[in-house]
């Protein structure tokens, strides 16, 4: 991947996330978050590793953000409630603290040579190599996300059936 398409593609992936936290709507937010996660799949792309973009476009994309559009619908989230708005102090200090990460990023940046793309190890992006990673070292977060999402669900339900 050349970096003007790694740049291009890497401006539109932060535009899109910033409209997932920024869209008062939570369907449109919903659906900047299909387009981040689609985006994302294209870096998996070009590191060669197309099964695991595969499975973002199909488990995320898809039936991660499917749910989410379900407990919205089922919690009736389209009309926004009025809040009130933050204050100009708080803005300033939001702005501020945003600039000074930045800041502290490009620094950091700056310090860190370019390196060259390293060798990929034998068997990359292959299925059993992903399951055997998965299955082994990581069966306990993958796990607790299961289990996380169950909970979502019970409690967007017992939250919904509250209302009625």
């Amino acid at each position: 991947m050349t970096a003007p398409v790694f740049l291009l593609l890497a401006v539109l992936v932060v535009a899109a996330a910033l409209t997932v936290v920024a869209h008062p709507s939570p369907v449109y937010s919903a659906c900047a978050l299909v387009v981040t996660l689609f985006l994302l799949s294209v870096f998996f792309v070009a590191l060669d590793a197309q099964l695991v973009a595969v499975l973002q476009v199909i488990v995320y994309a898809g039936a991660i953000v499917v749910l989410f559009l379900f407990v919205i619908m089922l919690l009736n989230l389209t009309q926004p409630e009025s809040r009130p708005t933050a204050g100009v102090p708080v803005v300033a200090v939001a702005v501020g603290g945003g600039i000074g990460i930045a800041a502290l990023v490009a620094a950091a940046l700056r310090r860190v040579p370019p390196a060259g793309a390293p060798a990929l190890p034998e068997g990359f992006g292959d299925t059993a190599a992903l399951a055997r990673r998965l299955f082994t070292a990581y069966v306990l977060p993958f796990e607790l996300t299961s289990v996380l999402l169950l909970v979502a669900i019970v409690g967007a339900v017992g939250l919904a059936s509250r209302k009625g």
